[in-house]
């Protein structure tokens, strides 16, 4: 049996579904039963944990062969990253009690990188779960294909998209979701003993004018892509609601000035098959 956290997600539902296509048994690690009421549906057990909170955790965990881990999202994260290193607290006494066969971490691209940027809570991750006694994997993520569903409506109504990417024919790692969902699922399946680290992206880097080609494609008309000034970003995130916009402007500076990037780069990382043109397609086609 396989623990899935984040199904109510991107990943961990990717993950879950190819699985569940496997015939695998999978049981839904959730906050909400009521947002994973599908899961049930398909044969999944429910199980109610808190990721900060090791003894909802521990009752998740015990029992399973393997569990894909993935850590909610944090986009304003207060200095210091505490809101990550309280959840890696409960999640290492809850791993620690239920000693799973194994453990694979969605990760990031950049999660090694040196200079402290939003991906850097991902980097504590790696380094606080590598320790753990038990088999650990942390399947390294690039740039969500996905991201560009904020795209959809701009480009329709619109025929512009903005980019915090740049310049914009600099191209960078990215992945579908899907591709994601699919080593998840393989990983799980494969023995190894320690520590293991896989970077994933597309067999293709991906520039913000192939994302504007791809939208232009799909929706059948001329799409640019116009930059977001570097100077506006931080009046811009605060009238977001952000209190804490450094972590995320330094992430884009990472992408931007290439310090942010897979340790074996191109040439060394899995590649997914899916096509920024097949996601952009599929954004489209679900908007």
């Amino acid at each position: 049996m396989f623990a899935i956290t984040g199904m109510t997600g991107q990943v961990g539902a990717a993950v879950a579904d190819h699985l569940l296509k496997d015939g695998a048994q999978v049981r839904a690690v959730v906050r909400n039963p009521e947002k994973a009421a599908r899961w049930k549906e398909r044969g999944c057990e429910l199980l109610v944990a808190d990721m900060n909170d090791a003894a909802s955790l521990t009752s998740a965990f015990k029992g399973a062969e393997a569990i894909f881990l993935v850590i909610p999202p944090l986009f304003d994260p207060t200095p210091g990253f505490p809101e990550v290193r309280g959840m890696l607290a409960a999640l290492k006494t809850a791993l620690d009690e239920a000693r799973p066969g194994k453990l694979v971490c969605l990760s990031t691209v950049g999660a090694q990188a040196t200079e402290p940027n939003l991906l850097s809570q991902l980097g504590i991750v790696e380094k606080e779960l590598s320790m753990l006694p038990m088999p650990v994997a942390f399947l390294r993520a690039a740039w969500f294909m996905e991201n560009a569903a904020w795209d959809v409506a701009p480009a329709r109504e619109n025929g512009v998209i903005q980019s915090f990417l740049q310049p914009l024919d600099r191209a960078v790692p990215m992945i579908a979701v899907d591709d994601i969902g699919l080593l998840g699922a393989k990983m799980l399946r494969e023995d190894w003993q320690g520590g293991r680290i896989a970077e994933l992206e597309a067999q293709e880097r991906v520039s913000p004018r192939m994302v504007a080609a791809a939208f232009a494609k799909a929706l059948g008309k001329p799409i640019t892509p116009e930059v977001v000034p570097r100077e506006s970003w931080e009046e811009l995130f605060r009238a977001q609601g952000m209190k804490n916009p450094e972590p995320r402007m330094r992430m884009l500076d990472g992408f931007n000035e290439g310090w942010i990037d897979f340790e074996g780069g191109h040439e060394r990382s899995l590649k997914g098959a899916t096509t920024i043109e097949t996601a952009i397609r599929r954004l489209v086609a679900g908007a």
